[in-house]
């Protein structure tokens, strides 16, 4: 993952571990922490809900706002106009 500005960068891989279509998607990542999504449709728009383990070299505000990035992002790629 990198900044658009090339401010700064890392690797990100993991494993699924269970994927059940429109409902969820559990995954680890690649040094051992859980990543949890799950979708659930409200009046017609799909909820996504995220939970995952924080790791311990950077603040946990920081890690949500990276992850808030990430969903944002994702919402604008699925979004129809």
């Amino acid at each position: 993952m990198e900044a658009r500005d090339g401010s700064m960068g890392f690797d990100s891989w993991g494993i699924y571990d269970e994927i059940e279509l429109h409902k969820h998607i559990f995954a680890t990542l690649g040094d051992g922490r859980s990543l949890k999504v799950w979708f659930a449709e409200k009046d017609g728009i799909t909820e996504v809900t995220e939970s995952f383990e924080a790791e311990k070299e950077n603040p946990v505000d920081l890690q949500r706002f990276g992850w808030q990035a990430i969903l944002e992002s994702f919402k604008r790629y699925t979004e129809v106009s």
